[in-house]
């Protein structure tokens, strides 16, 4: 039986909302991609021939655009597969965008929107954690499943039953980061440096705990913690007090909008440093923010574009082919979400949430972030891919 967070508590989350964790589409809407929804539209659409209709809400505008752009990219093919296959129920898939520009009041807002539309079979996202639990104690309430590909914060899936993640909860990606730093690349001084969100704060601890614990004999300490503001452009004072600690690794609790930045800055003080970050960082955008300087940038990722694997690489093709890039691993997280709703509706044989929601805990998905199965509280386990920037270009580590 899972327990129950109260509202009050997911709302004290609002004011430090975080990052969980940049493809072209059409500008988004609050609304939904097709604009204001009325009573009458709901009437209109009602009857066996509707669409099945599902909600990527997230950060379509903004400094985390990229996340919510790809996220509805990933959606949107995996719709448009289906569809070429007859859809599901018989009926068309349709995707509905919501912007929620990474703010806990809107997500509060657009969740309230999406449970008044009156004919959502589920929503795909929201990005950051801290909005991510602001807006589940209204889908919970109103029975309307949502799947984060993002969240990691652990208290979110505990929120009720309707809500999942495709996510690995945050302790377990910084051990596998810390497993870089300390077994791989044999560091034992390490520093810290994270943005001062919901999620970057709660990152930064986990690692402290986790060397306070978890590796606790391995002889690595943390040096130093630098805690920065998301989007500074001069993070050279929290680098100069990094290395002054004598830290011989970083770990970068922030997106590649962080990490690009950091490496950059870092080099011109000492280019021998290490650099460590999770798989939020993962992203074309952070090679071409931070050029030669991220060469060496290691961060453990559920899904490496880059795979041999026929099903993945055709998924890839697919992508880049539509949207001009290739997807991240939280993209790639929205694009099984999505199969997996999808999934869930057919085996219930209805839209109805409940009846989608038990079918849910049953399935187990073959996606290309690979196997997937929830557990009783809505929350997956997977494998981590070991990736380094190498010539410009992410490559396995093995």
């Amino acid at each position: 039986m899972k327990r129950f967070l109260s509202i009050a508590l997911a709302m004290s989350m609002m004011l430090a909302a975080g990052s969980g964790c940049g493809n072209q589409a059409a500008p988004a809407s609050s609304q939904g991609s097709g604009g204001s929804v009325s009573a009458a539209d709901n009437a209109a659409e009602a009857g066996a021939d509707a669409p099945v209709r599902i909600a990527v809400a997230a950060p379509m505008t903004g400094d985390n655009a990229e996340y919510g752009i790809g996220f509805y990219n990933a959606a949107t093919l995996m719709a448009e597969k289906w569809n070429a296959e007859g859809g599901v129920l018989g009926r068309q898939i349709e995707i509905v965008q919501y912007d929620d520009k990474n703010s806990s009041e809107e997500a509060a807002s657009i969740a309230q929107k999406i449970v008044s539309d009156g004919d959502i079979a589920g929503v795909i996202g929201h990005f950051a954690s801290g909005v991510c639990m602001v807006a589940a104690p209204v889908y919970q309430e109103n029975q309307i499943i949502e799947i984060s590909p993002s969240s990691s914060h652990p208290d979110y899936s505990s929120i009720g039953d309707y809500i999942f993640r495709n996510n690995t909860v945050i302790d377990v990606e910084a051990s596998a980061s810390l497993d870089i730093a300390i077994n791989d690349l044999g560091k034992k001084k390490i520093g810290i440096i994270a943005i001062q969100t919901d999620w970057g704060q709660n990152t930064a601890s986990v690692v402290e705990e986790l060397i306070a614990g978890e590796y606790g004999e391995s002889g690595a300490t943390i040096v130093a913690r630098e805690d920065v503001m998301e989007g500074s452009d001069d993070y050279s004072p929290a680098i100069t007090k990094l290395d002054a600690a004598g830290a011989d690794v970083v770990i970068c609790c922030g997106m590649y909008s962080l990490v690009g930045p950091v490496a950059k800055q870092y080099k011109q003080i000492n280019p021998d440093n290490s650099i460590v970050a999770f798989s939020n960082a993962y992203s074309q955008q952070l090679i071409e923010l931070g050029g030669e300087a991220v060469n060496g940038v290691r961060f453990p990722v559920i899904f490496f574009s880059g795979s041999e694997d026929p099903a993945i690489k055709e998924y890839v093709e697919a992508y880049t082919a539509q949207f001009g890039s290739e997807p991240s691993a939280l993209t790639s997280q929205a694009y099984d979400s999505t199969g997996m709703l999808l999934e869930a509706i057919k085996a219930a044989g209805t839209t109805d949430s409940a009846a989608v929601k038990d079918e849910l805990y049953k399935l187990n998905y073959p996606g290309v972030t690979g196997d997937t199965q929830f557990d009783e509280i809505g929350d997956v386990h997977k494998a981590f891919v070991k990736v380094e920037i190498q010539d410009g270009k992410f490559v396995e580590l093995t």
